[in-house]
């Protein structure tokens, strides 16, 4: 933990209900600039990539892992911790003034003149409007709403809820934290006069890929929450005739791959480009990288051949790794893009082109079909010429590159600008509901992920659906004994996401 100043200040965020794309900007923000994280058990894990990779990561409550710190315990840590000179970020499920105890903590930091920030995050019951199809206010059905709370202190000698005003309340009721005492405030309302009829809805987990939303009565309640339901927190119940729309409202279960559960394994700094869309369509996206590719342990070689590039007619990259780590060496031996400046450049397909343009650099050629052997067959007539290639490579791989123009005439040299090496440990919890058949989807992208894939996780695979990115990868596959579900048609990531998709349909 590196401390970032002598003054201490806490952050009190807001994560949102869960989903990390609902995460404010102001709150990533806050949370970057933190030493030190305390969060609850209702924060989306994702969220935390947001911190500073010196930052340590406190967990103060997760049920049946670690122990619940109380809140008295935690109040003395975010003041210790500020005293020292700690940034800290305290970070909380929902909105820290809503339910949040966030008030709380304010008023310790506030009685021991530490500086402070309350950082709104969006509440479950605002989310629900969005997420659930369930707006909470509307012209013609509700005019108002009230959060109420399910769980009040302990300590109070009487209860401060009047039930007979909500029972007469003009709008919409939303319970938080109400799982276990639903039995108790069902029975306060009914008595107080509250339509047992009320249509109801009960949803879990909100904006997770799992989310899950029951519509029911008000007097049907209890029959789904109490201390040994099913339904275990976090949930929200809402009240009111607002909640009937949600059968025609609700999106979110309706995109393509809900309720599937994928998983990406690709490097972590490449995974987002296969794990968005499928989020985006609704997926439930594990990444569990197969490989880790770094630059070479010696550049010795990258440098020298920096340094002669005239020596050649064409550049040639099989991957966007390629261009990336060939690139970026460039300053380190003085030179910048204008020592590409006589070079064609080659691209084996869409990605590699793409991340070329990104230094502001055009491909001259890329084939129609985005594998190596199409490569070879677009290259041939100037390697029939004798022109000059340099291959930029990764550490592994097919030859079909080098042997085919070679054998087509070119004159060929090949040079390791990265290293690509097998992850050796599965992520525990992955390769748990891959044993037990709870992943719908696998996505391999090379053979070098199928072979790391196959140590990783072994006949635990054939609990899954393999979806190939290429024939190339398709025969790896077989050969290793793991047949693939299906196959891109298009060999990129979105011919990936396509075939999950179609499949999908089919099914």
């Amino acid at each position: 933990m590196v401390v970032s100043g002598n003054e201490g200040k806490v952050y009190l965020i807001g994560a949102g209900p869960g989903d990390p794309g609902l995460l404010t900007l102001r709150g990533a923000e806050c949370l970057s600039r933190a030493d030190v994280v305390l969060y609850d058990s209702l924060v989306n894990p994702q969220i935390l990539q947001h911190a500073s990779p010196d930052a340590e990561l406190v967990n103060v409550g997760k049920h049946g892992r670690t122990r619940i710190w109380p809140q008295s315990e935690i109040n003395s840590k975010l003041v210790e911790l500020a005293q020292s000179g700690v940034t800290v970020a305290r970070l909380k499920g929902g909105d820290p003034a809503v339910f949040a105890r966030g008030a709380e903590e304010a008023e310790v930091l506030a009685a021991a003149d530490i500086a402070f920030e309350l950082v709104p995050g969006i509440t479950a019951a605002l989310a629900a409007g969005s997420y659930a199809g369930i707006p909470i206010t509307h012209r013609d059905k509700a005019s108002a709403v009230a959060l109420v709370t399910g769980q009040e202190n302990p300590d109070k000698d009487t209860s401060a809820l009047d039930y007979r005003s909500l029972a007469r309340f003009p709008g919409t009721l939303v319970f938080y934290m109400g799982v276990t005492t639903a039995p108790f405030w069902v029975r306060e309302l009914i008595e107080a006069g509250k339509d047992p009829q009320t249509p109801a809805a009960v949803i879990r987990r909100c904006s997770y890929v799992d989310q899950r939303t029951i519509s029911t009565t008000l007097a049907e309640v209890p029959e789904l929450l109490h201390p040994g339901s099913e339904l275990r927190p976090p949930c929200i119940v809402i009240l009111g005739p607002v909640t009937e729309l949600s059968a025609t409202l609700s999106w979110f279960d309706q995109r393509p791959l809900s309720g599937q559960s994928v998983v990406v394994a690709r490097p972590d700094h490449q995974a987002a480009g296969l794990a968005d869309p499928l989020v985006e369509l609704g997926a439930e996206v594990l990444i569990q990288p197969a490989i880790q590719i770094a630059a070479p342990s010696d550049g010795s070689a990258v440098d020298a051949v920096l340094r002669r590039l005239d020596d050649f007619d064409w550049l040639v990259f099989s991957s966007a790794n390629g261009v990336r780590y060939l690139l970026d060496r460039l300053p380190a031996v003085g030179l910048d893009l204008r020592a590409l400046g006589q070079l064609k450049l080659a691209s084996i397909g869409p990605a590699t082109s793409q991340e070329l343009a990104k230094y502001h650099l055009a491909v001259d050629l890329q084939p129609a079909e985005y594998r190596a052997e199409a490569l070879v067959e677009s290259l041939r007539e100037p390697a029939g010429t004798g022109a000059r290639f340099l291959l930029a490579r990764a550490s592994r791989g097919r030859e079909v590159l080098s042997e085919g123009l070679t054998e087509a005439g070119g004159r060929v040299e090949q040079v390791v600008v990265y290293q690509s090496d097998d992850v050796e440990t599965p992520d525990p919890a992955i390769r748990e509901r891959l044993q037990a058949g709870q992943i719908d989807w696998v996505c391999v992208t090379s053979s070098a992920i199928a072979r790391s894939l196959v140590a990783l996780f072994g006949d635990a695979l054939k609990q899954t659906r393999l979806v190939s990115i290429s024939p190339i990868t398709s025969a790896t596959l077989r050969e290793l004994g793991y047949a693939p579900a299906a196959e891109a048609s298009e060999y990129t990531m979105q011919g990936v996401v396509a075939t999950i998709r179609s499949s999908q349909q089919l099914d």
